[in-house]
């Protein structure tokens, strides 16, 4: 399991990242949430911090 970010939907507000705890979110050149599948634990804080719920858990 892993974050996967709707492209279409993140406005690149930076929210995820700032409730990440492995510091597994960057942003793209193009502003979108980026997850490094390496990083990512898979706890779900960044799903519950996006307002526009481009972030899902699969």
């Amino acid at each position: 399991m892993v974050a996967k970010v709707d492209a279409d939907a993140c406005t690149g507000c930076g929210s995820c990242i700032d409730e990440c705890p492995a510091a597994a979110i960057t942003l793209s050149d193009d502003d979108i949430a980026v997850v490094d599948e390496d990083e990512c634990l898979d706890c779900g804080a960044c799903e519950d911090a996006c307002p526009n719920g481009a972030i899902t858990i699969e």
